[in-house]
């Protein structure tokens, strides 16, 4: 984990609020890293519903093939997340820590192993003690407590330069609800759903269906609209978790996604997401600028992001941010590149607002001075218009810089 705090990170932190029916702990269980907390526990009261989106490698570490497997049964009552190693890529030992862990969980928390939920992060390959839960997590039960939202994102971290959290309060009904949110990433991260491991909390009293549904659409314009390196982790997991504590407070039971009393909801839900994304993206490892892609003009919004994400993607375009070099010629390659519909002779690339390119060629008004002034700046838009339909989009990435490949160079060491 890095000593220095990323320039890019926000320059305020949100109080978190209470969400009536979690309780949170942490702990230094020795999993990897020395003199800090590694290991987070949450508990959920009765009734608590849970939805989640994972990784799509071929190759999920244990936990998530653990998550997968408990989420159709809709009820959870505790969260268990390491941090120092991902229990990716460890066979049957892999699955065995899983059983354990989840175990011990369960008898601290006094609910069924399929109640439990799992998350790991870290290196991959190395397998996990389990053991080194026992009597911890028993003690964290015990020591858990409301609104220990700073504590438990901390705890979570790898290479992150700080912790991420996110809150908004909406009102349901008449009655007002919370939601909060956690997330830690800054390498190994490109959009295939989830993307790093985020955890999301309130105390609305959404079914379990009706919670999967926002999720799983509220994923795709946020965490699926991130790429860090373009390296889809073994161990995404984007977790979601609704008590229905504001019941007692007069907010509506939804059963559906669809119900029109969702929609402040749904945006809320949809903006806490986004939030976390765009720390991730902030914290990108070694990132020093932040860098906004937008496609518009293109066929339709698929083929949007596909070019978005090849720009955002390519090594060439993010080394030339690094070096505030408004390399266009880099851009044009990695829109030539996506395999989508594009005409040269109509494309036209903006940096932060200012046109270097059109119609196929550098735009006559390009004033050097100006482009390498704007591109100083700690945040990098690249507004791409492709002039052959209606189809936009935007992600979300950072610069490539020395630091990434030194983080990198010796993550196990």
């Amino acid at each position: 984990m890095s000593t220095a705090v990323s320039p890019l990170a926000p320059t305020s932190v949100p109080d978190m609020p209470v969400i009536a029916g979690v309780k949170l702990a942490t702990a230094a269980a020795g999993i990897r890293y020395k003199g800090r907390t590694d290991v987070l526990l949450a508990v959920m009261d009765k009734g608590t519903t849970v939805a989640g989106v994972f990784t799509q490698s071929k190759c999920p570490s244990a936990p998530v093939e653990w998550c997968r497997a408990k989420l159709g049964r809709g009820g959870a009552r505790a969260l268990v997340v390491n941090s120092g190693n991902a229990n990716a890529f460890t066979g049957k030992t892999g699955r065995q820590a899983t059983t354990l862990t989840a175990s011990i969980a369960a008898k601290a928390v006094a609910c069924s192993p399929n109640e439990v939920f799992l998350a790991s992060t870290g290196v991959i390959g190395e397998p996990l003690d389990a053991t080194k839960f026992d009597g911890v997590l028993g003690t964290l039960a015990g020591q858990a407590v409301p609104g220990e939202w700073m504590g438990a994102a901390r705890a979570i971290m790898t290479t992150d330069t700080f912790p991420k959290v996110a809150t908004a309060t909406v009102k349901l009904g008449k009655a007002k609800v919370t939601i909060n949110g956690m997330a830690k990433g800054a390498g190994m991260i490109a959009p295939d759903m989830a993307t790093m491991l985020a955890f999301v909390f309130t105390d609305a009293p959404l079914s379990a269906s009706a919670l999967q549904s926002l999720l799983k659409s509220g994923v795709e314009d946020t965490f699926n609209a991130v790429t860090i390196d373009g390296d889809t982790s073994t161990s995404d997991t984007l977790l979601a978790f609704a008590t229905g504590a504001a019941s007692a407070s007069g907010a509506p039971k939804i059963s559906r996604a669809s119900d029109p009393r969702l929609k402040a909801f749904t945006r809320a839900f949809r903006g806490v997401l986004a939030d976390l994304a765009e720390q991730v993206a902030r914290d990108g490892e070694g990132a020093r600028k932040l860098v906004e892609i937008v496609v518009e003009g293109a066929t339709t919004k698929a083929s949007a992001r596909k070019i978005a994400m090849s720009v955002a993607n390519s090594p060439l375009v993010k080394t030339a941010i690094a070096g505030e070099d408004a390399n266009w010629g880099r851009v044009v390659m990695a829109v030539g590149k996506a395999g989508e519909p594009a005409n040269r002779d109509k494309l036209s690339i903006s940096f932060n607002g200012i046109r270097v390119a059109r119609s196929g060629a550098r735009d006559p008004s390009y004033d050097e001075a100006e482009v390498s002034a704007a591109m100083k700046n700690p945040k990098i838009q690249i507004r791409i218009a492709l002039g052959l339909g209606k189809g936009r989009d935007r992600v979300l990435t950072c610069d490539l810089t020395k630091e990434y490949v030194a983080i990198n160079g010796d993550y196990r060491s």
